[in-house]
């Protein structure tokens, strides 16, 4: 392996998700903060998928800055073979594994340089479940044991999981994933407020109650979909707005009906304008049952709505109970309602939420944490 310049590092950067979540946008913000701060970095990414595309339209992609590569699952022989010839041209001292596909392809590709050559590999995790969970007769276990000189975690939770699985806690870092505090800082005028409310499908100046998320189980729109009725009882004006869609929207949109909640209940779809949805909502509820981190929780926080929570992976680690906003049990849709008519209720307590929340992300949830955070490990693996 040549020796690296710390004023310059080498770092390639591998994604095989085709879709734009939230992972993608910390791969995103990454490459950006160590190209501003003078190092190389190359993205590996799916053709023409949305983080190639934002990549390329923002300036950052180009020769030397962005792949385009097919990668057809994590037994792709063509890809790894590939992999391996770009990491020998490149030269890189870290080669970055964002996704659980990307994790075996860069480890074989890598594998292939022999020792002298080979990078020092990273797989980034950003859920907080077990290796074991998808693990077809454990092969996980040989998986994530050989291979990997680093794992980085979003979340000390995360951390605690690899380490409960018989991981080495001296290989695994934990860097807080980042957001664009700055997104937050416009505020709308209050016709600005209202008729984005309206749209949204709110109407009058009840309370409106939101959530930000991909509509999957883990993200438990369903148990904020079951407080609902106890939330109008208190409320009647209320509205509850689930942001996004996914597998489960059908079945989300049934469950209120059942409830008798279904004019309660709006389902706008996905929005290009989240930082002026935020400001536009009076609560903001992550009500999942896993979480790696939540960086909607975080964006929520930085554009000063008051959050309820669940005790769910990362969540702890930005909202603390009764000081950055309140925290519930995980799938109880009892102490979620009670907590968020709690909150309606107690203006001085959402003020107070709101203000401690906005320090915290931005003291340590910024994007610039999280390159720095980042440089750090790459720093420590290599000098």
């Amino acid at each position: 392996m040549r020796r690296a310049d710390p004023d310059r590092l080498r770092v390639l950067h591998l994604n095989t998700e085709p879709s734009w979540r939230g992972g993608e946008q910390q791969v995103y913000y990454l490459h950006e903060g160590l190209l501003r701060r003078g190092h190389a970095s190359t993205v590996v990414a799916q053709p023409g998928k949305p983080l190639a595309e934002r990549v390329a339209a923002n300036g950052l992609g180009g020769p030397g800055r962005l792949v385009e590569m097919r990668m057809r699952g994590e037994a792709d022989v063509r890809a790894i073979a590939r992999l391996a010839a770009l990491m020998q041209r490149g030269r890189y001292d870290v080669v970055q594994m964002h996704t659980s596909h990307a994790h075996t392809l860069g480890v074989l590709a890598a594998g292939l340089l022999g020792s002298s050559r080979r990078p020092r590999t990273i797989v980034s995790r950003r859920v907080d479940f077990s290796i074991y969970r998808r693990s077809f007769l454990g092969l996980n276990g040989l998986k994530y044991r050989h291979g990997v000189d680093r794992y980085v975690t979003v979340s000390h939770a995360i951390r605690r999981v690899l380490i409960d699985d018989g991981l080495d806690p001296d290989r695994i870092s934990c860097v807080h994933s980042g957001i664009d505090v700055g997104r937050f800082d416009a505020e709308p005028t209050a016709a600005e407020r209202a008729a984005l409310r309206a749209e949204l499908g709110a109407p009058g100046d009840g309370p409106l109650i939101g959530n930000v998320a991909w509509f999957a189980d883990h993200k438990g729109q369903i148990y904020l979909v079951e407080a609902t009725p106890a939330i109008v009882a208190a409320h009647p004006d209320a509205r509850v707005v689930l942001i996004g869609d996914g597998e489960l929207r059908e079945t989300l949109e049934t469950r209120a009906r059942e409830l008798g909640v279904g004019e309660k209940i709006l389902f706008p779809g996905w929005r290009n304008d989240v930082p002026a949805c935020l400001k536009s909502l009076d609560l903001f509820v992550m009500s999942s049952h896993l979480e790696g981190l939540g960086t909607s929780v975080l964006d929520a926080m930085a554009a000063g709505t008051p959050v309820v929570g669940t005790a769910a992976g990362g969540i702890p680690e930005s909202v603390i109970d009764g000081e950055t906003g309140l925290l519930v049990p995980v799938r109880d849709p009892d102490a979620l309602a009670a907590a968020v008519v709690r909150m309606l209720d107690d203006p001085d307590l959402a003020a107070r939420c709101r203000e401690a929340a906005r320090r915290r992300v931005m003291e340590r949830f910024s994007v610039d944490a999280m390159v720095e955070g980042t440089i750090a490990v790459y720093r420590e693996l290599l000098f």
